[in-house]
């Protein structure tokens, strides 16, 4: 009896060995995560609801939109101050043309915007932390009537506002962008323009974290509270895909692997790896059904980008007038903001960003071989053009898996390993000494 009982104890033991998931932070990030503030971002999102309205056509110089963007370049500009002259910030201003649609006459508008300039001269990458500065009540072209914009965007411009604040007393190898949109709900204008300049001008945009709706966690109607899930939008089918890509895509099956929806995964293990009491859950979407946001420009124009965004909107608080009416109220006011649920938003961007701005470059031409029969999979690939790696890992995950489930550490360029590539998907990704990993790249055929 006592031997059968410690045969069963073993076996529970083997069990419980299996499934402990072993946590690695970086102190560095970890560090980064703590200092995110609720207090902060509840002053800030107070700040910017007390402006009458942010609408984007706005001219009112004291309590408008105007004044807005000053207020969004003062916290920008003071936090430069921490940076040892790598942040820098501006008002961007430039004319949107009229679209007989939301923006009836030529009209300037401007986006703002703090750029920390990454340390090391070789790398060119850029990451964009964004979130959009104008507000609406529910006629989108009421430039004058009380917009508080609390939620939206006010917590995304929060969580820039905030990161700002933190990473600019850090170095970075890559360049980081922290920007309030203008224009979104008059057809997402301030992005395109920035995207489109950004692809006139070459840059080199690796990741957009776009932040939109971010800071409620009670939804209508439902009556859902939860403040432990986040969702994360991302294309499926690349905006930008040529018919050479797609026909590549089409063979490799490779529908669930967009660049994009690497972006998501990434923050997924990352935000999780750091924040407590946080779910990132994938939406296999670019946006919610039929709507779009500030990223869609930069998917158009063949950047990586994703939406951030709470799990539980609330729409008595989103594009309505502020009013009482059959004893609910109405109105995006900074009452209904849930701001602990903000910082754990505003953490898993911060992870994300600071892991991806010290990761070296993606490993180039990663290619998988087929040129021949076999139950195994050989991974060939070269080393980065940007940064320092200790090593590789090779992903690996099932066909009807949305996460990569293993991973296997190398320091060679090529690793072979005894699973069929009929009935897995794989990918690689470079390390750095210090741990940061960077987006993961799948294979292309190696064949004949």
């Amino acid at each position: 009896m006592r031997k059968t009982l410690f045969a069963l104890f073993l076996c529970l033991l083997a069990l419980s060995s299996q499934a402990q998931t072993v946590v690695h932070r970086n102190p560095e990030i970890q560090q980064l995560v703590s200092e995110v503030s609720s207090d902060s971002l509840k002053k800030y999102i107070d700040d910017l609801s007390a402006f009458n309205s942010r609408h984007t056509l706005s001219v009112d110089e004291k309590n408008g939109m105007p004044a807005a963007q000053r207020y969004v370049l003062s916290k920008f500009n003071t936090f430069a101050k921490t940076s040892a002259g790598r942040m820098t910030a501006e008002i961007a201003d430039f004319v949107t043309p009229a679209d007989e649609r939301r923006v009836l006459v030529d009209s300037k508008v401007a986006n703002v915007i703090a750029t920390l300039k990454g340390t090391d001269p070789s790398d060119n990458r850029i990451f964009i932390v964004s979130g959009h500065l104008d507000s609406r009540n529910k006629d989108v072209m009421d430039a004058e009537g009380g917009a508080p914009g609390a939620n939206d965007d006010g917590s995304g411009v929060a969580v820039v506002i905030e990161l700002a604040r933190i990473m600019a007393k850090r170095e970075f190898s890559a360049t980081i962008l922290f920007v309030a949109f203008t224009g979104e709900e008059q057809g997402l204008k301030g992005a395109t323009y920035l995207a489109d300049k950004a692809k006139a001008e070459g840059w080199n945009i690796a990741g957009v974290l776009n932040n939109d709706i971010v800071g409620n966690s009670n939804s209508s109607e439902t009556n859902i509270s939860d403040n432990t899930k986040v969702r994360i939008f991302s294309e499926t089918i690349p905006l930008s895909e040529t018919e050479q890509q797609a026909n590549l895509r089409r063979g490799i099956n490779a529908d669930n692997d967009s660049k994009s929806r690497q972006l998501a995964r990434y923050m997924k293990e990352v935000g999780e790896r750091y924040v407590d009491q946080m779910e990132v859950k994938l939406i296999y979407r670019s946006d919610r059904f039929l709507r779009g946001g500030d990223q869609t420009p930069f998917l158009r124009n063949g950047f990586t980008a994703i939406r951030v965004s709470e799990m539980n909107e609330n729409f008595y608080h989103q594009h309505e007038n502020v009013r009482m009416e059959n004893g609910i109220q109405y109105g995006d006011l900074p009452e209904f903001m849930d701001f602990e649920y903000l910082r754990k938003v505003a953490a898993v961007n911060l992870a994300s960003a600071s892991s991806l701005a010290n990761s070296a470059g993606v490993p180039e031409e990663v290619k998988i071989d087929v040129r021949g029969l076999s139950n195994n999979s050989t991974l060939l690939w070269k080393s980065p053009a940007i940064g320092k790696v200790k090593g590789y890992y090779v992903l690996m995950r099932e066909t009807s898996d949305s996460m990569w489930e293993k991973k296997f550490f190398t320091t060679e360029t090529t690793l072979t390993l005894p699973y069929s590539k009929d009935n897995y998907f794989f990918a690689v990704q470079s390390v750095t000494e210090t741990g940061e990993e960077s987006l993961a790249v799948i294979p292309v055929p190696l064949s004949r």
